[in-house]
Order: structure tokens, then sequence, then C-alpha cells
């Protein structure tokens, strides 16, 4: 396992997107299976590599590669199940993006963390804290591929185009609604999860504590960016192109929150 490394999960993936987008050309079962094979095998080397690396969560870059590894389990899950769709197309390129984002990160040093040791006390409850920021991200991400699906259907819709030709996608309708549970579970994911970043920090800096950084900023826009999507949703009742474009925005800010060191425990620090 010490052998893996990002190139070998990342070309894979870039494989599989290929061979996705042949298919979407060359319409033949050889494309997707052989697109499936290296996708697997991707995400095999993906999870090795995180065993044996161990990257910190605490820093970018292994808040990267982990998003990364979640969205790829996604990719694998939606191409398996929506077979005749092109699934992949959508996912892949933002794993891809994450894998290639995170080469431009130091992986952090000291040891690999001791995890038996942060389940007690102000480490269990930073853990708990940059767990929930990490689903809460996939949630926005899930909602940002779905929004991308949903405007491109609407304007081939809008050209008058067959809904089924060139790449298939599921109905607008389903997209809205794949959408609106994303960002439905991230936003409450996300809320608790800065509470309990607000109490560990309050615990250990007390009330002068660096409340104005880069990371707490962030992370504070993402939430509001994420409020303001729900106000849109179900005070305004926003639906379709404007729900989708707030969703884009929402995943803008997140990519910058995770450029800015994303709130996971290192060394007892969230």
């Amino acid at each position: 396992m010490e052998h893996i490394s990002r190139f070998c999960f990342g070309a894979s993936y870039a494989i599989a997107l290929l061979a996705e987008l042949c298919a979407s050309i060359w319409p033949a079962r050889f494309w997707r299976w052989f697109g499936l094979a290296f996708g697997g095998a991707g995400l095999l080397a993906h999870t090795l590599f995180l065993i044996a690396q161990q990257p910190t969560p605490a820093m970018p870059y292994g808040s990267l590669l982990l998003l990364a590894w979640v969205l790829a389990v996604f990719y694998l899950y939606g191409t398996l199940h929506h077979r005749k769709l092109g699934w992949a197309i959508f996912v892949l390129p933002l794993v891809l993006t994450l894998v290639v984002l995170a080469g431009g990160f130091t992986r952090g040093s000291g040891p690999a963390p001791d995890w038996a040791a942060n389940l007690a006390g102000e480490r269990f409850w930073g853990t708990v804290h940059g767990t929930l920021i990490l689903l809460a991200a996939v949630g926005v991400c899930v909602g940002a591929i779905a929004s991308v699906m949903y405007l491109l259907q609407a304007r081939r819709l809008r050209a008058k185009s067959s809904p089924t030709s060139g790449i298939k996608l599921l109905s607008l309708e389903r997209l809205e609604a794949m959408n609106r549970r994303a960002i439905g579970l991230a936003f409450p994911l996300l809320t608790v999860g800065l509470v309990v970043g607000f109490a560990v920090g309050l615990h250990r800096t007390g009330p002068a504590g660096p409340w104005v950084s880069p990371k707490v900023i962030s992370t504070a826009g993402l939430w509001a960016a994420s409020a303001l999507l729900m106000v849109l949703r179900y005070n305004l009742h926003a639906r379709g192109r404007v729900l989708a474009v707030g969703t884009l925005g929402a995943f803008a800010v997140l990519l910058l929150t995770l450029f800015l060191a994303h709130p996971f425990v290192a060394g007892g620090q969230p």
C-alpha cells in the first residue's frame, strides 16, 4: 500500500471519465463496463492510500482527499444504480478536481493521529465537529452536481431539444428534489457542527479566541449561504433555476472554506 500514490487513483478516475464520455458518443456496454472497472480500481486505490498514508483531515490536503473519496463512492453507487444515465460525467470531474487540488497543499507533518485517544473529552467533540462539517460538505457537493444537471436539462427543454438526446439525465423534477434533499440534510449538519465547534473553541480560548480567522469566517460564510438557500426554498418558495444557481454559489463558498484549512481535529485542535 505504501507504493500507491495520488496519481494511481487519479489516473484511474480520469480513464473512467474518458470511458463514460466515449459511451455517451458511441453507446456500447463495453465502454460502461470498462469505465466501471477503472472507477472501481480507482476507489480501491484511493481507499488503500487513505488507510496507509492517513493524511490529517485538519489540513486542506486531507480534507480534499477525504471529500473526494466520499464522492467517488457516490459516483460508483450512482453509476450502478442509474446505469442508463450519464452519472459519472458529472460526478467524476468533481472527484478529479478535488484530487488534483489536494496536490497543491502539503500533507502536514507529525505522526498519524491516535483516533483512540481522540475519543475522550475535548478531542472527541472536535472530531464530532469535523465529521459533521464533512457530511455537510458532501451534501453541498451532491446539491451542486444535481444543480449542474438541472441547468443542462432545463437548457435542453428551452432549446426544444429531446431530453433523452445526448447525455441521459434525470427529469427536472427528480433533479430538483435531489438538490432539495441534499441541502436540507447539509444545513442542519452544518449548523450543529458549527455550534459544537464554537463550544469547543470557547472552552479552549475563551471569548477572546481567534474568531476572525479566515477559517472561521469562511465556515460561517458557508453556513450563511446554506441558510439563504433554506430561506429561498421554504420562505420564498424558490424553485428550479434560482435554487440551482444558489446551490452552486454555496458550493463555491465550500471550496473556499476547504482551501482555508477545514476545521477538523489535528493534534487535539479543531
